[in-house]
């Protein structure tokens, strides 16, 4: 959506007037990607899409930050990071874990869903809701905890 992408744009130019290189190079790649999206799906995205993108590039940040770490090579596991902080500045408020858990037994409830068969029901449910405010990955596993009993 114009709205973030427009966010993003204001805070790069602001990036450069301050010099502050590695915060410019984070927003850069983030309009890129949005920008790159934008080519692949044909269409402007909407907010839910950009929520989405940068959702992605957030969770590519952590996989790096942690097979780096593993590797040893801090000084790039700290550059993943700092560009990490400033994707979250844009991506919505993170949920508690209350607050998943809440929407878990809502979506199951509401899907009326009892066994593993009906998890792509329970997650298409769950995703537009939980993109970008929660890691979806442990979503998933808290969906088949409760649908295995």
């Amino acid at each position: 959506m114009a709205g973030l992408l427009q966010r993003i744009q204001d805070e790069m130019k602001a990036a450069l007037k301050a010099g502050d290189k590695p915060r410019l190079s984070a927003l850069r790649l983030m309009v890129s990607a949005i920008k790159q999206a934008q080519i692949d799906q044909r269409r402007e995205l909407d907010e839910a899409a950009t929520v989405a993108v940068l959702d992605r590039m957030a969770k590519q940040r952590r996989e790096s930050i942690a097979q780096y770490e593993q590797a040893g090579r801090t000084d790039l596991a700290d550059k993943e990071r700092a560009e990490l902080a400033v994707i979250q500045e844009f991506l919505p408020r993170p949920l508690t874990e209350a607050e998943v858990e809440a929407l878990v037994a809502q979506a199951l409830a509401e899907t009326g869903a009892s066994g593993m068969r009906e998890m792509g029901r329970v997650m298409g449910w769950l995703k537009p809701r939980l993109q970008g405010r929660a890691d979806m990955a442990a979503v998933s596993r808290r969906v088949k905890e409760r649908l295995a009993t």
